[in-house]
């Protein structure tokens, strides 16, 4: 998916942090017991069903034989989720953490009942004394579970079949997908069934549920009223006038001028937890990035490229759109808001911020006369009543097989690291460094950075197998700021092995203020939260950019690279399937939606072996929602997919050996000659970028300009990044390195690549897969064995039927054959069972490149 935009670069001192107010306590939530949970489930999930029969009629109208079907599969849906209970303490429970088979695209991790539960609290960093501890309250959401395969189901005689047969016989959802994949059969998720068509009272998920084998679904004319019947999913219009007017009075009690509402969450993670969408909950809009700003009498919505047409769609009449990076326009939020300012006073809640756009903000503001204020609580959190809870889902061991190194021996390389750390003395000074002076540990906010460092993943953040804490390493101890309830017993047994000491998430604040490492000073990386620099003080800490651990987690080693060879080759296998059905359905007259074809591709997703849920939200658009690099449809608002635009499908699934990120644009009918001519040419910068060849010391920003050549031959280009680094069963976006970065590319670096071009309001595409980077051999060998190439990770067909065979050079041309024969052979063995699969697989390898002309008399030949 298209990377953000690069960081600016850290400045240079703080300001302390004091005490304003009194911190607001989080209420006691009572922890039960695991037979109260499921005593508690089952009796939601009787409610829900009861309020699924009022509704039942208003949903769809069902023959008596589908209600008599439907009551049985609710009814064994209720039995088996009465069976299922999680224990945290039992032994052997990490073996029972399995990935449920709901139709939640966006969970990492469930027991067998579908739970999805947050807590919230403002988080107060300036706190009494003693922490508040957060408890919890269980909110599992209920869900069908059908043990019937698809069926073929005929509700109009006169029609054809919906969806057709599905995914087939039983013995294609039941094989292994991949044989050499190291099995966890005490861990595998279990085999998702896609259920047979059933009334809306055996489905609890707050999602709708897409059904596979609705024979009249994707019928011309009744995929439409379906679609927009389906009031569930409508997305209205936020009126946020109300929002902004208490956010106003706090800001007068504050005598604050601007009050600033970030995206990120107190960890500067990009995608956030339902509980930390506050900047979407006061604007109403709901991209990754962006900056709300309030003044006492307007408010504004800053961000980039890849979201303005979303934010103009998004926001209410009292938002005010900038676009950041636009030409004469201000480069981000801080850049606008500094042109703007004067004699001022700005609130943000410090946690939100990191150190580094802190530092470089009260520069600015300097000059201004004006200054950053902290008020102690989040002001958003004060006024929004039902704001989600933060999540307590269980945490759990990355084994060994798919880690490749023990967590002892990364925290004995983070121990090292901070031993070598020369003491902060002054330049000029000459006398021996104070105890005082000498740096005796580090403090890790970063999310991804603590599961990978611990081998332990977890659940909190929708797509991110993440969970929120924090980390501090010293020299002689560790200690981990985690919520109890997310222990279990093998956890607990993990983190005792390597002599890690727990405490409550919230106890970070307490830790800070009171020094309890001693004496001496604290590494963190500039992207830690400016709440914790505060608190620190700068005598305190020293901020480092990049984050070490950053760096030493982006170069993966042999059995991560392995993990991640596999990961994309089963993905590819679903992509492919998903392909050849999507075509086949097509071709047969059936209308389709947006909505529809990312969901079909979700359950092929599903059956692959490790599969732990998507990686991003599905981007699958057609016509000008393709110009959108980051749209993702909804059920309501989807968009048919047509024969006359490119259609765009960016997703990837989150496996425990990896995690994927692909993207393939293809035309269902004939292109037209300028969409002909863009394709080639991303496809040539995809080519270019693909088959570079660099030496040592090469930054991915130096290799930029490949992607982006043949695109501005012809005056074309796109606004987002070439591509970006990806984690290994970690985040879809990872960083220090990337197309936009200035970090020099190393073997062991993963990166996408991924050029794209869109017309706005008509059509967009972009091609994308993941490389790997390692040694090549070159003829001459200058400077010694110092030459780097990629080795290509996704194995996905790209379809050559909008390629404009004449654009492509010699070189070019063998390259796009040779990548589709070796597809083919990778795949082919894993898709003999799938005919149609196969099929279209072997066309596409042997397929020639382009649409003939048309003749005489306007006829048409293709290559098919």
């Amino acid at each position: 998916m298209p990377p953000p935009p690069p960081p600016p670069p850290p400045p240079p001192m703080c300001f302390p942090f004091t005490n304003r107010s009194r911190t607001r306590e989080s209420s006691p939530l009572m922890v039960r017991t695991d037979s109260e949970k499921s005593y508690a489930s089952s009796q939601r999930s009787e409610n829900r069903s009861n309020h699924s029969e009022k509704s039942d009629n208003n949903s769809h109208r069902l023959s008596k034989k589908s209600d008599n079907h439907s009551n049985r599969s609710s009814q064994k849906s209720d039995n088996h989720s009465n069976r299922s209970k999680r224990s945290h303490n039992s032994t052997g429970s990490q073996n029972k953490l399995v990935r449920s088979g709901s139709y939640s695209t966006t969970r990492t991790l469930a027991s067998d009942v579908e739970k999805l539960s947050f807590d919230s609290d403002s988080e107060v960093y300036d706190l009494p004394t003693l922490a508040d501890d957060s408890r919890i309250k269980l909110s599992p959401l209920s869900r069908s579970d059908s043990k019937s395969g698809l069926t073929r189901v005929d509700s109009k005689k006169s029609t054809k079949w919906g969806y057709g047969w599905g995914l087939g016989k039983a013995k294609e959802r039941e094989r292994d997908m991949l044989e050499r994949s190291p099995s966890v059969d005490s861990e595998r998720p279990p085999l998702y069934k896609s259920p047979t068509r059933t009334s809306s009272r055996s489905s609890g998920s707050k999602r709708p549920p897409f059904y596979s084998n609705d024979s009249g679904s994707t019928l011309v004319g009744s995929a439409y009223e379906r679609k927009i019947n389906d009031v569930e999913s409508i997305k209205e219009k936020v009126d946020t006038a109300e929002r902004l007017d208490e956010i106003r009075k706090l800001m007068a009690k504050e005598k604050l001028d601007y009050y600033v509402v970030p995206s990120e969450d107190p960890h500067q993670s990009e995608y956030v937890a339902a509980s930390d969408k506050r900047r979407a909950w006061i604007s109403g809009f709901t991209g990754s990035a962006g900056q709300a700003i309030i003044s006492k009498t307007a408010a504004y919505l800053v961000t980039d490229s890849r979201y303005w047409l979303q934010a103009r769609d998004e926001l209410d009449s009292n938002w005010h759109l900038i676009p950041g990076g636009a030409v004469d326009g201000p480069k981000d939020w801080i850049d606008w808001l500094v042109d703007r300012v004067k004699d001022s006073k700005i609130g943000i809640d410090a946690r939100m911020i990191s150190h580094e756009k802190a530092t470089l903000f009260n520069t600015q503001l300097n000059h201004k006369n004006s200054k950053l204020v902290y008020p102690p609580q989040n002001f958003i959190d004060m006024v929004w009543k039902d704001k989600p809870l933060r999540s307590k889902e269980p945490i759990f061991i990355q084994s060994l097989e798919f880690t490749g190194r023990e967590a002892s021996t990364k925290i004995a390389e983070v121990r090292a690291w901070i031993q070598a750390q020369p003491p902060a003395v002054p330049s000029y000074s000459k006398a021996t460094p104070t105890p005082a002076q000498m740096h005796i540990g580090t403090l890790i906010s970063s999310l991804s950075s603590i599961a990978w460092l611990l081998n332990l993943r977890g659940s909190d953040i929708p797509f991110n197998p993440l969970f929120y804490a924090y980390l501090f390493i010293s020299l002689d101890k560790a200690v981990l700021f985690l919520d109890a309830v997310k222990l279990t017993d093998e956890v607990e047994d993990h983190l005792r092995a390597l002599n890690v000491e727990r405490k409550e998430y919230n106890d970070i604040w307490a830790f800070l203020r009171r020094r309890e490492w001693g004496e001496g000073k604290v590494l963190i990386s500039s992207e830690t939260s400016y709440a914790i620099s505060l608190m620190l003080t700068h005598f305190r800490y020293t901020a480092v950019t990049p984050s070490f651990i950053d760096n030493i987690k982006a170069i993966k080693n042999e059995v991560e690279l392995e993990g991640l060879r596999r990961a994309y080759l089963r993905d590819g296998v679903a992509y492919v399937r998903w392909l050849a059905w999507l075509e086949h359905k097509i071709q047969q007259g059936y209308d389709i939606t947006e909505y529809e074809a990312a969901w079909r591709l979700t359950e092929y997703r599903r059956q692959n072996k490790h599969y732990w849920g998507l990686a991003y939200e599905n981007i699958s658009a057609s016509g000008p929602n393709a110009a959108l690099p980051h749209y993702s449809p909804t059920k309501s608002g989807a968009r048919m997919i047509d024969r006359d635009t490119p259609y765009l499908n960016d997703s990837g699934g989150q496996y425990r050996d990896g995690t994927c990120d692909t993207t393939r644009t293809i035309h269902f009918g004939r292109p037209s000659v300028d969409q002909s001519e863009a394709y080639t040419r991303v496809l040539q910068g995809h080519i270019a970028i693909d088959s570079a060849v660099f030496p040592e010391g090469t930054t991915g920003s130096q290799l930029d300009v490949l992607a982006r050549r043949a695109l501005w031959k012809d005056g074309l280009n796109y606004m987002h990044g070439t591509g970006h680094g990806f984690g290994s069963f970690l985040n879809v976006h990872e960083g220090p390195h990337g197309f936009s970065s200035s970090v020099a590319l190393v073997p062991g670096h993963v990166i996408t690549n991924e050029p794209g071009f869109y017309l706005e309001g008509r059509w967009g595409m972009r091609i994308e897969s993941a490389l790997a980077i390692r040694r090549v051999k070159t003829k001459g060998e200058f400077n010694g064995d110092v030459w780097l190439g990629f080795e290509r990770l996704t194995c996905v067909p790209i379809q050559t039927r909008m390629v404009k065979e004449s654009m492509l050079t010699k070189e070019e041309k063998q390259w796009l054959k040779d990548h589709n024969k070796k597809c083919l052979e990778r795949l082919e063995p894993l898709l003999k069972d799938d005919k149609r699969a196969l099929k279209w697989l072997k066309r596409e390898s042997d397929r020639g490149i382009g649409l003939a002309a048309p003749g005489p008399g306007g006829i048409t030949i293709d290559w098919d």
